[in-house]
């Protein structure tokens, strides 16, 4: 057509190119202008690209890739379901039965994607069928005894057909029955003044702070702590939430018991100093209560500062999966806000973190950020709030009602397999019950009545007892489970023969005790060389107690950095101790972290203590 048209004669009028204008466009010959030339042959070429654009655009809708999810896991608390529309009773009994074994597998709690294929694929429902899905599924979640709540809805555009086609995801959670709650642990970490006991506080009380810490004065524990504001000892609190996904709290005046009779699932929040002088406290906090989750505090306005790094490190030495918190945002300017998260991103990034910052911004990355977190130890999520203002609270109420638990139920079924052992952490003289100690359950079922033994003493004894009552987040409990924690009043023993760092064990364990040991160790740091003879204070469980170093294997002295398998002994007590435990040891800047290789052989002495053990514990 191109070459048609310029093959026109002369240069004609304006007149004479109107009036050849159309036989151009009828004959496509003919004389005509230069500029009814370059006219004719835009309008033809954007014709042209118009329709290439629109063949394109088709091509790419019909082409693109479809979206998928990683493959269903045939463990796990994760369901694929492509519908559930107008299922058969035999079908429904069939569906029913999976997921009861779903709920099991996340301990209470399963996640339903619907509209998705077996091997990922969204495919979508479209509107009525989503429906009738979501009505099946809330009555298969009835069956069982739990209640669904819709997490969140997408839209799936890949294919070409216009109507419109969804996937869901649904959590479903069991109803609570006889304390059977799914409890999750949450050390909170971060330098002082960060604001960790008055998030702690606006989360588990249900009011705002007032900008001068007015949130935070329930969870003190000494009168100094409520004139300085600065936690010095280890306070615990609940966050509840029951089976549809509502919080439970304090706010409506209820107490502690009935929180755990209307929750599904707990929070437990272990509230660690952030104080430098009180590095010892936190450290016994993270390697004795063995909490599930870190959730570092970080105050925008003063950034990474003080104990933050070093709490950091705490967590990853001791692979405690952690999440960040930046609070008092509503006294920074937008700026500084960014500002302090940039440099988070910064620390998280570096090589000795290797971890992948998301900051959450919405509902749906709350949602993302709780179950990827869980999957993946390397993500990060990082929260922006505001305990005065309330800004972005609900994001992190959302990620702790989604957050699921780290071990499945056959980890959980494994460990309750085994002989009972609990460590002490603390113990109390409580008006008409007498002695009590709180504590972790590592292993076995603790029932109320039951006899067992604790040690070591100084001696390296152990001594039997009888468990009387069981009472778990203050409220009275019958049986206590592998890797609960609670408190068990003992009557009237004596509470001048326990010490914090004991264990109440089985007495078919046949328990030994341990003077020396040797551990595979790091150097973190060291100002010049660590050598033999260094005393240090070792971290292993619920033991905190000062220990010489004896010897170096195949090294004279180490530097930081290097690596060497250790032998340590106590000075002051044997301690019970388990063969892989994860060890930290620190001596003013000096810091390690390994885990115990072997327990040494026994001494004549201890020969005849571990033999009069035997006869105590068989009487």
């Amino acid at each position: 057509m191109d070459a048609q048209i310029s093959g026109g004669t002369g240069v004609g009028t304006t007149a004479n190119v109107r009036s050849n204008l159309p036989s151009v466009r009828s004959n496509l010959q003919g004389p005509s202008s230069g500029n009814g030339r370059r006219m004719t042959s835009k309008k033809t070429r954007s014709k042209k690209g118009k329709r290439r654009k629109r063949r394109r655009s088709k091509k790419t809708k019909t082409n693109k890739t479809p979206p998928y999810l990683p493959p269903e896991a045939e463990e796990g608390n994760i369901e694929y379901k492509l519908k559930l529309v107008n299922p058969t009773q035999y079908r429904f009994e069939h569906l029913a039965t999976q997921l009861k074994w779903r709920l099991q597998e996340g301990r209470g709690e399963a996640v339903y994607q619907i509209g998705v294929e077996d091997n990922g694929l969204l495919v979508g429902l479209s509107e009525g069928d989503m429906r009738a899905s979501l009505k099946t599924l809330r009555r298969m979640a009835e069956k069982v005894g739990a209640d669904i709540t819709l997490l969140r809805e997408r839209e799936v555009d890949y294919d070409s057909d216009r109507n419109c086609r969804k996937i869901s995801e649904v959590l479903v959670r069991k109803v609570p029955d006889d304390q059977q709650f799914l409890d999750l642990r949450v050390a909170v970490l971060g330098n002082v003044d960060s604001g960790k006991s008055t998030l702690l506080g606006v989360l588990t009380q249900g009011e705002l702070d007032n900008g001068r810490g007015r949130a935070r004065l329930n969870l003190f524990r000494h009168l100094h702590e409520i004139q300085t504001g600065r936690t010095s000892s280890i306070s615990f609190e609940i966050l509840g939430f029951n089976s549809k996904g509502e919080v439970v709290n304090y706010s409506d005046s209820r107490t502690a018991e009935e929180i755990c009779e209307s929750s599904s699932k707990m929070i437990t929040f272990i509230d660690l100093a952030g104080h430098h002088k009180y590095l010892k406290t936190t450290i016994f906090g993270l390697t004795s209560y063995c909490p599930d989750f870190a959730m570092l505090v970080v105050s925008a306005n003063t950034g990474i500062a003080g104990t933050t790094r070093e709490h950091l490190g705490l967590a990853m030495a001791l692979k405690v999966p952690i999440f960040i918190v930046v609070s008092k945002v509503d006294l920074c300017a937008k700026g500084t806000v960014e500002r302090t998260v940039r440099q988070l991103e910064h620390v998280l990034k570096l090589p000795g973190c290797n971890k992948v910052p998301m900051v959450v911004a919405s509902p749906d990355d709350a949602v993302t950020a709780a179950q990827q977190f869980a999957q993946s130890s390397s993500i990060t999520p990082i929260f922006t709030l505001s305990s005065v203002s309330g800004e972005s609270l609900a994001l992190l109420k959302v990620f702790f009602n989604i957050l699921p638990p780290l071990s499945n139920s056959k980890e959980q079924e494994e460990l309750m397999q085994q002989l009972t052992e609990f460590q002490v952490d603390e113990i109390y003289t409580v008006p008409d019950v007498g002695t009590v100690v709180g504590g972790t359950l590592y292993s076995g079922v603790c029932r109320e009545g039951e006899r067992l033994v604790v040690g070591p003493t100084d001696e390296g004894r152990f001594l039997r007892l009888k468990v009387g009552s069981i009472h778990r987040n203050r409220s009275a409990c019958r049986v206590l489970r592998a890797g609960q924690a609670a408190t068990l009043a003992l009557g009237n023993f004596d509470r001048s023969l326990l010490r914090k760092g004991m264990v109440m064990v089985s007495p078919k364990m046949n328990p030994t005790i341990c003077w020396q040991f040797e551990a595979a160790i790091v150097l973190l740091f060291h100002a010049k060389t660590f050598r033999r003879g260094f005393q240090v204070t070792v971290h292993v469980g619920n033991v905190r107690q000062t220990a010489t170093v004896e010897c170096l294997h195949g090294k004279e002295e180490l530097r930081t950095g290097e690596r060497a398998v250790v032998c340590f002994r106590f000075i002051k007590h044997p301690e019970y101790l388990r063969m892989g435990a994860k060890l930290l040891f620190r001596e003013g800047v000096t810091k390690g972290i390994g885990h115990v290789t072997s327990l040494l052989p026994e001494s004549h002495d201890q020969n005849q203590i571990h033999d009069q053990n035997q006869r105590e514990i068989e009487k």
